[in-house]
């Protein structure tokens, strides 16, 4: 199964389930996890895991 697949399963839940306020979570969730990711070898990362 690829990462699309799953994307476009998400969106089909959201359009036919009405279940708009997921959207947000999920992106925001994507976002923090990618930044956690990115930033985990530089010199950034003291002070992003300062802020949790």
């Amino acid at each position: 199964m690829s990462k699309f697949s799953i994307m476009m399963e998400f969106w089909q839940f959201l359009r036919v389930r009405k279940k708009w306020w997921l959207a947000p979570i999920i992106i925001f969730l994507v976002l923090l996890g990618a930044l956690i990711v990115l930033t985990e070898g530089s010199a950034i990362a003291p002070f992003i895991y300062a802020i949790f």
